[in-house]
């Protein structure tokens, strides 16, 4: 008799697994990628002495080298279903202390990225939107933004802390970042920020400063916050960022109303499941809404499968999701 019950326990249990796992809820699709990228000619040409240089603090990715083209990204987006890409110039690159020696022809080469990546952004207007890439510490800056000032082709600047040695500690650094943020908000284009430096304990005292001393440049021009806070990955630098981020606006989500974040890269499947939690915790105290698809393609590889089994990895509500999934920024809109 108990060996029956036991054995139709089981059953039910196997029959309950079996429709949890056929009836689990569709999540929506995602149509806008936040952040994308594709090397212009000018910096894969560039690329292999970047790479190999005494400056540089690690061995570049094997896709990072790969000369892949603007109809491989559209290709890519069409079998992932996604619309609309945000594609940022790495023309960045070019300006780099990790290059050593240093380029005599880098800013040539950064404007040549950039103009390569708004021609591709208007030759597929309607996929793409072209971010133009600098580095807020050098000479080059702010003349970059105003060239491309009242340029309906381009959305918004992209930057990138780590490449670009950006100190967060440093007043002439933040001096120079601040004043980025101010001609981009002048020039109506949107600011994506890699804000994760190269500083070994990067945390919420980077993100304390930023908050008092730059952010308030942006007055209410929008901008995105990359990789959550980080560089891709959860670790505790890029929860003690993102939690000074949540302190802030808990205090005044007044402030913040133009501020979003990114989620390209920031888990993978052998993410420890008490770091995802850790970061839903953070995504639940600023609001879902404030949060963006993105996957940093093509470091992301299959769109498909990043999206489709890779994001679900994080313990989200299927509600929590659709807000997450459907979002698009303001700037991303056509």
């Amino acid at each position: 008799m108990r060996g029956r019950a036991i054995r139709a326990g089981a059953a039910l249990l196997s029959t309950a697994l079996l429709m949890g796992a056929t009836s689990a809820p569709k999540l929506a699709p995602v149509r806008v990628d936040h952040h994308m990228h594709v090397h212009s000619p000018a910096i894969l040409a560039f690329l292999p002495a970047y790479c190999e240089s005494p400056g540089r603090i690690g061995k570049c990715a094997p896709a990072f080298l790969e000369p892949l083209t603007p109809e491989d990204l559209l290709a890519e987006m069409d079998r992932a279903g996604v619309r609309r890409g945000l594609i940022m110039s790495t023309g960045y690159l070019a300006e780099s202390p990790m290059v050593a020696p240093a380029r005599p022809d880098a800013a040539a080469i950064l404007r040549s990225a950039n103009d390569w990546t708004v021609g591709i952004a208007t030759k597929y207007s309607t996929r793409l939107s072209a971010f133009v890439g600098i580095n807020p510490i050098t000479p080059s800056a702010l003349p970059e933004i105003t060239r491309w000032r009242g340029d309906a082709r381009v959305t918004g600047v992209k930057l990138h802390l780590t490449n670009s040695g950006v100190d967060l500690r440093k007043d002439s650094d933040v001096a120079a970042l601040a004043g980025v943020f101010g001609a981009a908000a002048k020039a109506r284009l949107a600011i994506m920020i890699h804000m994760r430096t190269r500083a070994a304990n990067y945390g919420a005292q980077d993100v304390r400063r930023f908050l008092a001393d730059v952010l308030p440049r942006a007055g209410n021009n929008p901008v995105q916050i990359a990789h959550a806070g980080g560089w891709g990955g959860i670790d505790a630098n890029t929860l003690s960022a993102l939690g000074a981020f949540a302190e802030a606006i808990e205090a005044d989500r007044s402030r913040f109303a133009h501020v979003w974040f990114d989620l390209a890269a920031v888990w993978k499947a052998d993410t420890k499941q008490q770091d995802k939690k850790a970061l839903v915790t953070l995504i639940r105290r600023i609001g879902p809404a404030h949060f963006l698809p993105a996957s940093d393609w093509p470091f992301s590889k299959d769109l498909v499968d990043y999206y489709r089994n890779r994001y679900p990895l994080l313990p989200l509500t299927t509600a929590e999701w659709t807000v997450i999934r459907t979002n698009v920024a303001p700037y991303a809109r056509h």
